[in-house]
């Protein structure tokens, strides 16, 4: 029997990390989370609350943490690396401490340098702190993003370089977000596309996806635009989703939400999600 996609959101924390996390949970009915543990648009790093940690870990609830969106282990600017490097290494050790199942970075961009010098970049800072994961530890999830810019994942034939470029380390895993597929040239809307790309991403990553960001889009196929849509209101459609669950690939991966609007409209993304897992 194939194991069944998890169905969950990316949740609000408001009151505590597992206290305002699960509360939200339960109220979109996610059946795992994804959470920052740190300002998502700063340098910051925070320390934490063990109690809230424990709670978080004795949940039974899959989590996974997302590092701040400022990251970019690309970036020609020596304070920008610095820092980023900082967030990746604290935000993997969060995600022991949470007992989170992985830690999802975006892959960056060159910026103004070339791609070439961006990955040795990616090689020789990147490498290390996977080097240091324990075993038990949770796995860093790369992201690939729209395509704007000089980003050096977008399709996830992109992933082949980066994932060379950390010597197949058996820590690095994939986080696939479907708007960002698209956004990047990946046609999900269209027939078999959702199948094209997850065959393409078996060849280049294989077993190595971990979670799927569902996010539909605002904006056609290839603009790349990172504009998330609610599941089926947008230029992707719920169908694709659905096909996206019954592709071999993605068997027991699971699903989290990263769509416009609160409680109700998250609820409403999830059970959508849970129709077409069940159809």
């Amino acid at each position: 029997m194939t194991p069944s996609n998890l169905i969950g959101g990316h949740v609000f924390v408001a009151g505590g990390l597992a206290k305002g996390g699960l509360k939200y949970a339960s109220e979109i009915g996610a059946e795992m989370i994804q959470v920052f543990v740190t300002n998502p648009r700063g340098w910051a790093l925070s320390a934490g609350d063990p109690a809230e940690d424990a709670r978080l870990r004795e949940s039974g609830v899959p989590v996974f943490l997302h590092a701040a969106y400022l990251v970019n282990c690309g970036s020609p600017t020596p304070a920008t690396l610095e820092n980023s490097i900082a967030v990746v290494r604290h935000t993997l050790r969060r995600g022991a401490e949470t007992g989170a199942r992985g830690v999802v970075v975006h892959t960056g961009s060159a910026v103004s340098q070339s791609r070439e010098t961006a990955m040795r970049q990616i090689h020789e800072h990147l490498l290390p702190v996977l080097d240091e994961l324990p075993d038990d530890g949770p796995d860093l999830l790369l992201e690939p993003m729209a395509g704007q810019g000089r980003m050096l994942c977008a399709t996830v034939q992109d992933l082949g370089p980066y994932l060379e470029a950390l010597d197949h380390h058996p820590k690095a895993g994939v986080c696939l977000d479907t708007c960002h597929a698209f956004a990047a040239g990946h046609d999900l809307s269209a027939p078999g596309g959702v199948k094209e790309m997850m065959d393409a991403l078996h060849e280049v990553a294989p077993g190595r996806l971990r979670l799927i960001h569902a996010n539909d889009s605002k904006d056609p196929c290839g603009s790349k635009r990172d504009r998330h849509e609610n599941i089926g209101a947008g230029h992707i459609g719920a169908q694709a989703f659905g096909d996206l669950m019954r592709h071999p690939a993605a068997a027991g991966v699971p699903l989290c939400i990263e769509t416009p609007g609160k409680a109700d409209k998250h609820r409403e993304d999830i059970d959508l999600l849970k129709k077409l897992r069940s159809a």
